[in-house]
């Protein structure tokens, strides 16, 4: 078949959707003596299509009406009064409902307490101050035994250069750049490896191997420095969310009824 469109599992919940469209609601197209109506229509056609109505094109258009004829007249046989009376379907519906229905409800109340910028200011100071205080920049043999490191090690305590040791033997990807790490933060690498480059001063690499779980590693340390938290304008956005989120979930907890006694539970 035809299709211009993502697929999307809408079509039991448009069913719902025009039993309780309004009566007065303008008709595109009228099936077994049942109105499909603008709304579902518009309705149907940004979830198909997955972008805004003003946007769906003619071709499209047509493509979704007759798409939606479709499902109107199978849903208008004899045989789907039947079928909407099986409880199993009858279930469905109710929880497609019930979840199309908490989705509005939930969107209208982030809508009315949004996160306020006191709040986002506050999430931001919690967590610039979580930040670790220290970057580093470093550079890394990644080897795959733990012998094969002691040899490096020995080699560069014979002044051996530590990029061409790189570039020879790390299998890691930073291997063709000498083992050039850049600049990170000790939360951006495992544990192990943070921990160790942390141990070290500037300009001094590990005098003993260091074991991740990707192998193990020589590291060179070359330089350090104050970590600054990235500015407020940078993260606002996901701080937002986080705020809006957790507002949202102590809403959602507050109105939960309390949970039924065990010898009533399903």
């Amino acid at each position: 078949m035809k299709t211009f469109f993502r697929s999307g599992a809408v079509l039991a919940g448009i069913v719902m959707f025009a039993a309780i469209a309004p009566a007065s609601a303008q008709t595109v197209a009228s099936i077994n003596g049942v109105d499909i109506s603008r709304n579902v229509f518009d309705f149907y056609s940004e979830e198909r299509a997955q972008k805004p109505l003003a946007d769906v094109t003619q071709e499209e258009r047509d493509f979704i009406l007759d798409e939606l004829i479709g499902i109107y007249a199978l849903s208008t046989q004899p045989r789907a009064s039947e079928l909407s009376e099986d409880p199993t379907f009858q279930a469905k519906v109710e929880i497609q409902f019930r979840a199309a229905l908490a989705q509005a409800v939930a969107s209208d109340w982030l809508r009315s307490n949004p996160a306020t910028e006191e709040e986002i200011q506050v999430v931001y100071a919690e967590q610039s101050k979580l930040a670790p205080p220290l970057q580093f920049k470093a550079r890394h043999i990644l080897v795959e035994t733990q012998a094969a490191a002691i040899d490096l090690i020995s080699q560069l305590d014979g002044g051996a250069s530590f990029e061409e040791l790189a570039a020879t033997h790390s299998t890691g990807p930073s291997g063709a750049n000498g083992g050039d790490l850049g600049w990170f933060a000790p939360n951006q690498m495992v544990p192990p490896f943070s921990a160790a480059v942390a141990a070290l001063e500037d300009g001094a690499y590990s005098s003993e191997p260091v074991q991740t779980e990707f192998g193990w590693h020589v590291i060179l340390r070359e330089d350090s420095r104050e970590n600054a938290p990235p500015p407020l304008e940078n993260v606002r956005d996901t701080i937002k969310a986080q705020v809006e989120a957790a507002k949202f979930q102590s809403y959602l907890e507050s109105i939960r009824q309390p949970a039924p006694a065990a010898s009533d539970s399903p």
